[in-house]
């Protein structure tokens, strides 16, 4: 702000130049306000890839199959502290992305095939997570409560 008075001062800006910014009635009649374009989230979810003309193409879709290329294990930034699993996966569209695997336990290794889904975790920053008890992944053991997020099936009651 002091910048902007100094150069005013001097005669080198006007004022008009900074501080009229709001569009008059005369210019939102001739063109109107435009829709601001909204980021996707997920940008691996959005692209399919045709391989036999090999190009990608828009295709989306919830879910993407994918190969774990590596797993390993990261620490979140800084409020808290824990070691959270991570994933490399390659998408069957050609893109590459880090995904985070939820629950107690695990066993993804290299070259198992994983199903993902959208779903950001922030404090590690990844954006994809991927879902358990499909394709090569098991559901979380022992699970009793939230069953239905980690894959697992209702336990038999015996009487």
């Amino acid at each position: 702000m002091l910048k902007i008075l100094k150069y005013m001062s001097f005669g080198l800006v006007s004022e008009r130049h900074f501080f009229n910014k709001m569009a008059t009635v005369n210019q939102l009649i001739k063109k109107g306000r435009k829709k601001q374009a909204k980021k996707p989230r997920a940008v691996a979810l959005l692209r399919g890839f045709n391989t036999k003309k090999n190009k990608p193409i828009f295709y989306p879709s919830p879910f993407k199959r994918g190969v774990c290329i590596k797993v390993t294990t990261k620490t979140p930034k800084k409020p808290n502290s824990a070691i959270r699993k991570i994933a490399r996966v390659r998408l069957t569209n050609g893109m590459e992305v880090t995904a985070y695997i939820p629950g107690i336990g695990h066993t993804i290794q290299e070259h198992s095939v994983v199903l993902l889904r959208s779903g950001k975790v922030k404090d590690i920053g990844v954006r994809y997570t991927i879902v358990r008890g499909k394709l090569d992944t098991s559901g979380v053991e022992n699970r009793k409560n939230a069953r239905s997020r980690y894959g697992v099936k209702k336990p038999k009651t015996t009487k």
